[in-house]
């Protein structure tokens, strides 16, 4: 007997019909093809793998062959763009000219909301004012009791909107082009059903390999929010590329559902009001928005620990998803491990290599959709990290969220 059959063995060594301690289970364990504990094993992976690869297949893939659809008619609607800033003097002056230089040829404006800053915020802002007519200043300079986070200031940027297409953006993030606006808002022309729309939050490409972590993370919890909601599940925006209707916020009563929770300003906002006809994806490169990522390891683990203390709140049929699919990643590179060493090599790594292979061609392709090309040649190296990046953060799962919004 191998070295493990023992802990099998009571599994399949079951009585006979007849025998005492026969039951309709032991008789039908009895009937079952004899296993050995090796072979459940590798047919275990290969059930692993075959849920990786229909999310491959059935999600994922929509961003990678993702094509716009061509909208009936050209409508350019009123936009109100806002941006809500605490101590982001720096910022401000960085990257909001940006957002005021936009080409859009129906009317815009920029609120941007000042929470109580106590840099230079206000006369940054105040001289851009001098230059930008369409920006629109509110000043906040006390702080909000009972609620949390940035759902304050946000809702008095939305109060003070004067447009029903709001689009949302944070301080430090700049549109990659002249035309952002105008790409966002044509996703409300294609369809009268729609009242939110996502788009891609990128972060600016550096040096390091750092910063290649950190940009193929964001790549792929875009991909997986984008691909949701093209397949009708959608579950989560990003507060730094994301526009909604304004009368969608107020029919549903703002973030009063959530104010408890210090974030989920975005992701949970979408998860409770998104639905599978009121939801349009934009993937283009004008459309695209980018920050200034992190640049030690403390800062960026923090920030994630951070992100994922709201995932716990997503509906359930979201979090099964997103579990499942989260799980069988962790699982995948230990029992290919496995089955190498315990079972058949070949047969082991041929899994390995069609799943690679299909995510390589997949991942590839969406990559190169959304702007993050010089990542495609290391995704083997990343799909690796993974494993050891849920290891890092899965514990912000169960992490009590911060009391501030940054």
């Amino acid at each position: 007997m191998h070295s493990a059959d023992w802990f099998f063995a009571p599994f399949f060594d079951v009585p006979k019909k007849g025998e005492p301690g026969c039951n309709w289970f032991s008789y039908y364990l009895r009937a079952m093809p004899p296993f050995s504990w090796n072979e459940l094993l590798f047919y275990s992976f290969c059930a692993v793998a075959a849920i990786q690869i229909f999310y491959f297949l059935y999600f994922f893939s929509r961003v990678a062959w993702f094509r716009p659809t061509i909208a009936e008619r050209s409508q350019q609607h009123p936009v109100s763009v806002i941006i809500c800033a605490r101590d982001e003097d720096e910022n401000l002056a960085r990257n909001l000219p940006g957002v005021l230089v936009q080409q859009y040829r129906s009317s815009f404006e920029v609120i941007a909301v000042n929470d109580n800053s106590l840099d230079d915020s206000k006369y940054i802002l105040q001289e851009l004012k001098k230059t930008f007519k369409s920006l629109n200043i509110v000043e906040l300079t006390q702080e909000a009791k009972l609620i949390r986070g940035k759902k304050y200031p946000l809702s008095i940027g939305i109060r003070e909107a004067k447009h029903e297409v709001l689009l949302l953006t944070d301080a430090d993030c700049v549109p990659a082009s002249e035309h952002w606006i105008q790409k966002m808002q044509e996703a409300y022309s294609k369809d009268e059903k729609v009242e939110v729309v996502l788009g891609y939050g990128a972060y600016h490409r550096k040096k390091g390999l750092l910063n290649k972590l950190i940009r193929f993370e964001t790549f792929h919890t875009a991909l997986q929010y984008l691909s949701y909601a093209l397949a009708g599940t959608p579950y989560m925006g990003v507060g730094r590329n994301l526009s909604y209707k304004k009368s969608l916020f107020l029919r549903n009563k703002g973030f009063s559902s959530i104010n408890h929770i210090p974030s989920g300003d975005d992701d949970l906002f979408v998860n409770k009001v998104a639905t599978a006809d009121n939801v349009a994806v934009v993937i283009d490169p004008d459309s695209i928005t980018r920050s200034i990522p992190k640049t030690t390891w403390r800062d960026w683990m923090r920030q994630k620990k951070r992100h994922y203390t709201t995932a716990k709140y997503y509906k359930p049929k979201h979090k099964f998803l997103l579990g499942l699919y989260f799980g069988t990643q962790f699982l995948f590179y230990p029992m290919l491990t496995a089955c190498i060493i315990f079972f058949d090599w070949r047969l082991a790594l041929g899994v390995y290599a069609l799943r690679l292979l299909l995510q390589g061609i997949i991942f590839g392709k969406a990559m190169k959709k959304m702007g993050e090309d010089d990542l495609r040649g290391w995704f083997w190296f990343f799909d690796l990290w993974m494993f050891f990046y849920y290891l890092i953060f899965a514990p912000a799962l169960w992490r009590k969220p911060d009391q501030e919004w940054h």
